[in-house]
């Protein structure tokens, strides 16, 4: 047994090739430290023929803030285990973890190299007609299989105790939910949308949605999410997306991970004006991104229902009218918590470039004014916008479409 140390370059090309087989006997390693932004290590481990591997290995503290923040390691034992049970569901596009070390809280994986993150493809005005369907594909068939319509009760209560992570839960309630709403000192907020971050914090009509919000994410344990499922934890090339970075895993509602990645489209969404100087690609974007959000709703709630319909376990769950009522509960949740994602990303902590890279300053702050309107009116009529179009009607009267052809 290896007690826990933070990894050198050295050290992590070691396990790497301890723990492979992929590098050969007499392989040449190198290995180059890049960081995953703010909480763990990360190496990418090569050999003289360029095969490569990732190493990733959590600190016991923040990485972005230091040791001020100390945080458990267990979330390495937490990420592994999330990726190792979704790749079970949906191995085409779920990362693949090769091994795990829980006493140094190292998890060696596949290398996508071959692949750009999500988030810097949609800045560059990239398209892709595969997102919907196969991120659709993955949450359905992620978050039913780990379900109450598949799992007996002692089998769930039992997972749920496995996957409880209350170090990384409490990011999320903070961050998401109660910072934004209040002057905090967390909070990050452009000079010209202070007026409008002050006027959510007087808005008592929208902070009682959000608290309900936060209350169902706090106990309401319907599936294993993967609990960050943003744009730049979704890597994409021309045929295929993989998901990785599951350390903010938990039993929670299955709305918060589609409301998620709903959210991280329409940030992209309201951004276009400001990201593209051609107003024509702009309005192709925003065309396209509506699209994607159309199909990723159709296409999981089919499959999902599908599966309800074909797999559910419980008897009592099996009722076709109780199935439909649960998955529009779902999509309810969506919405308001993409709201959450829309204005947590311009008051809140974290940021994100889709909104950051825009210059000059006053055309940023008018797209991230756009993101707290959309995100105020997603929240405030989650339970009223029924269907898929009554949402992106709702997108397309909040925020005014570019021009186009």
């Amino acid at each position: 047994m290896t007690a826990y140390h933070i990894f050198t370059p050295e050290q992590a090309m070691r396990f790497a090739d301890e723990h492979s087989e992929l590098f050969g006997e007499h392989s040449k390693l190198s290995a180059a430290e890049f960081g995953d932004g703010n909480l763990n290590l990360v190496f990418r481990v090569v050999n003289d023929k360029g095969t490569s591997l990732i190493v990733k290995q959590a600190l016991p503290y923040a990485r972005c803030v230091g040791e001020s923040w100390p945080l458990s390691t267990d979330r390495a034992r937490i990420e592994a285990e999330v990726l190792q049970l979704h790749a079970r569901f949906c191995p085409e596009h779920t990362v693949e973890v090769l091994h795990f070390d829980r006493e140094l809280s190292a998890i060696l994986m596949e290398d996508l190299k071959q692949y750009e993150i999500l988030r810097t493809a949609l800045i560059k005005g990239k398209q892709f007609a595969h997102l919907a369907p196969q991120l659709a594909h993955y949450l359905a068939n992620t978050l039913f299989y780990t379900s109450d319509f598949v799992l007996t009760g002692p089998a769930k209560k039992a997972a749920v105790a496995q996957f409880i992570n209350p170090d990384l839960c409490l990011i999320t309630e903070d961050l998401f939910f109660t910072d934004p709403y209040c002057n905090h000192e967390r909070n990050n907020i452009h000079s010209l949308i202070q007026d409008s971050a002050r006027a959510l914090w007087q808005d008592e009509e929208l902070k009682a949605e959000v608290a309900a919000l936060k209350a169902d994410f706090l106990s309401k344990p319907q599936a294993l999410l993967h609990g960050d499922v943003h744009s730049g934890s979704i890597f994409i090339n021309e045929e295929n997306c993989k998901v990785i970075d599951a350390e903010f895993g938990f039993y929670g509602p299955i709305g918060f991970d589609v409301g998620s990645l709903l959210g991280n489209l329409l940030l992209n969404y309201v951004a276009c004006p400001g990201l593209f100087n051609d107003t024509l690609q702009g309005a192709s974007q925003q065309q396209f991104l509506l699209s994607q959000i159309r199909t990723l709703w159709q296409q999981f709630a089919q499959t999902f229902s599908h599966l309800q319909q074909t797999a559910t376990q419980d008897p009592a769950l099996q009722n076709e009218h109780y199935q439909v009522r649960f998955l529009q509960q779902v999509f309810a949740d969506a919405i308001g918590y993409a709201g959450c994602e829309l204005i947590r990303r311009t008051v809140g902590l974290a940021h994100v470039a889709d909104l950051e890279k825009i210059t000059p300053a006053p055309q940023r702050a008018a797209c991230e004014k756009q993101a707290i309107a959309l995100g105020r009116a997603l929240i405030i009529k989650r339970q009223h916008l029924a269907t898929i179009d009554a949402l992106v009607q709702q997108i397309s009267q909040t925020v005014a479409p570019l021009p186009h052809d």
